[in-house]
């Protein structure tokens, strides 16, 4: 019997690849070494976890895990678990159970409370949330401070320089922790900072969806006919910090246009090349005064996810800044309206909220006014806290990662500072602590004879790990999906893992692609499709982006295309807020649109049906 069969015969049971059967790629033997032990599925529970469904979250971490940068992996769970279970008590929902196979990350959701502990956990839940709603705008407005200071904190850690004596104020004034004991203490206290950050990021973040959600159920109470998409278009139009850093690109490239030095910005690659083109000249020092006061904060915007040290920010390459930059002067001489269509979007919005809200009975309208209000209060934060935590802390996070690396290469330990990424985060308590006894006694450290072959192995496991395919999730197929989260951020549904299913049993159409109706509009042009952020400059103008999962620091990109469409996320992920607000059709959630699309195919993105269809199979060549 084919697979395609098991789909249409019930007495097959239906399944995904069972996590302890998954077979290692080839060339990677002995991954598991690149993790903790508990980040791994262990014999010992497979009765309990081999019972679960795991969904791969790609999403949030689309490529296989470096092992140090697997802290953010432990913590962002860990930060989202302990906001949901032990700091409001939220009724319906405790955290997630996390492992890794081959390198990607999957997770599980622990089992929703029910019975007594659901109601007493409502009557804990109830004056926590109840204080952040009522105080929502002063408490944001504390958290700003202390997530700035968390920002600033880690930036002034000190990497000692291990020079070779003490200074003298050593002696006559100071005593104490070496500069070895400091090197210990300030690694512990970087790590320390990039545990903490996580609880930090999910303070508002869960109340956000939390509110929105509530507004969400309350229409479909009234109105079960009503699309999600139509719900959230209620609460767009609202300005968000994930827009500023292109907004600021955008003022950058008028001013270039009125100072008359656009031509030397279409021909620098980075920004040294601006500097040498533009320094001495009045004109072009003003440029670049406004370039320095543009990058601080706004330029520290990873590239990807952020949640990878490997996703540089426009801080550290100005390429794809210098290149957005370079599009809107291109755009502003074809006499493009450079602004968002943020008014339009709030006319629409206001138009559906005037419609539906006449619908009500006159008794439900406060309710709705009361939900609605608190949804639009607390949705700026839904996006804002991306930009402070996974775009401008990891981004100091990252840098100050490498400072350590460095100290390492100038001891021999390795050849290039970003060759600590391979070490797991526990494992470099143990070089700094080779490093200490050697300094101390003004011998060698061991680490230049161990490091470098477990570095190049590691690097050949990488490889081999990311040229593999994971399956979307992993164990029996799950009775219902039915936590709010689950569908509304990564777009996981009854009908999602169908699809995964059929796919599976080689039964998925080859022309067209179901998924969530993100954004409104029809469109129709070549893909082009992306599966990193250094492939983003091969995009040409009035392409259709097909991508894994799209960053906000893409939004350049996005005033050249005239749609998007992504293997994953749901209606609150970023690719469909961003495309809301951009005016641009999208489809999100398709599970395959990489891997069935190729670049160069005439494809039409549907973003009010949620379909994309193939029209040509062989690409176009462009």
């Amino acid at each position: 019997m084919s697979g395609h069969e098991n789909a249409t015969n019930p007495t097959v049971e239906r399944s995904f690849p069972d996590p302890y059967e998954i077979e290692t790629p080839a060339g990677a033997e002995g991954w598991q070494d690149l993790y903790a032990y508990h980040n791994l599925f262990i014999v010992g529970r497979r009765k309990e976890d081999g019972a679960k469904t795991w969904f791969r979250n790609s999403l949030h971490f689309p490529e296989v895990s470096y092992p140090f940068d697997q802290i953010t992996i432990d913590c962002a769970f860990a930060g989202t678990g302990v906001t949901n279970t032990r700091i409001y008590a939220l009724p319906p929902a405790k955290g997630l159970d996390v492992r890794v196979v081959n390198g990607y990350t999957y997770m599980s959701a622990l089992p929703s409370p029910e019975g007594e502990e659901l109601q007493r956990r409502a009557e804990e839940f109830g004056p926590r949330a109840g204080h952040y709603f009522q105080n929502w705008n002063d408490l944001y407005a504390d958290w700003e401070v202390r997530v700035k200071n968390a920002i600033s904190a880690v930036k002034s850690i000190e990497v000692p320089l291990l020079t070779e004596f003490e200074p003298l104020e050593f002696v006559t004034k100071t005593r104490g922790a070496t500069q070895a004991n400091r090197l210990l203490e300030n690694y512990f206290e970087l790590i320390a900072a990039g545990d903490q950050i996580w609880t930090l990021h999910s303070e508002f973040l869960n109340l956000g969806y939390a509110a929105y959600l509530q507004f969400l159920l309350l229409c479909k109470l009234h109105f079960p006919e009503l699309q999600d998409q139509t719900i959230s278009r209620m609460v767009s139009g609202v300005d968000v910090l994930l827009f500023r850093p292109d907004d600021e690109l955008r003022k950058l490239a008028r001013l270039s246009e009125k100072l008359g030095v656009s031509e030397i910005i279409f021909t620098a690659k980075s920004e040294a090349d601006l500097i040498a083109g533009l320094s001495g000249s009045a004109a072009g020092d003003e440029w670049l005064a406004a370039l320095d006061e543009a990058k601080n904060p706004w330029f520290y915007f990873s590239n990807g996810s952020g949640m990878y040290h490997s996703h540089r920010s426009w801080i550290d390459d100005m390429s794809m800044p210098i290149q957005g930059i370079g599009d809107y002067i291109h755009r502003l001489r074809k006499g493009d309206d450079l602004s968002r269509p943020i008014e339009k979007l709030q006319t629409e919005r206001d138009e559906l909220v005037t419609h539906y809200r006449g619908l009500l009975d006159e008794e439900d309208v406060a309710s709705f006014d009361e939900a609605l209000g608190l949804s639009r209060t607390v949705f700026p934060y839904v996006e804002n806290h991306n930009f402070y935590i996974e775009h401008w802390f990891l981004t100091e996070f990252w840098n100050k990662v490498r400072e350590f690396g460095q100290r390492f290469v100038e001891w021999g330990f390795w050849e290039d500072q970003n060759d600590i990424f391979f070490l797991r985060r526990a494992e470099v308590v143990e070089a700094v602590i080779d490093l200490q006894v050697a300094w101390a006694s003004g011998g060698t450290p061991q680490g230049g004879y161990y490091w470098p072959a477990v570095i190049k192995r590691r690097k050949e496991i990488y490889a081999a790990l990311s040229a593999w395919n994971p399956p979307p999730a992993l164990g029996p197929v799950p009775k219902d999906v039915s936590e709010p989260l689950t569908i509304m951020l990564w777009g996981i549904t009854p009908e999602t893992v169908d699809r995964w299913l059929t796919a599976q049993e080689g039964g998925a159409s080859k022309t067209e692609l179901g998924g969530f109706a993100a954004s409104p509009g029809i469109a129709e042009g070549l893909a082009r499709v992306v599966l990193r952020p250094d492939e983003l400059d091969t995009v040409k103008e009035g392409e259709i982006l097909v991508a894994p999962v799209t960053s906000p620091s893409w939004t350049p990109v996005f005033g050249r295309i005239r749609a998007a469409v992504s293997d994953i996320g749901g209606i609150m992920c970023h690719a469909a807020i961003v495309s809301r607000e951009y005016g641009l059709p999208a489809v999100v959630g398709t599970g395959f649109g990489t891997t069935t699309i190729k670049t160069g195919q005439l494809i039409r993105v549907d973003g009010n049906a949620g379909t994309v269809t193939i029209l040509n199979e062989i690409p176009v060549i462009n």
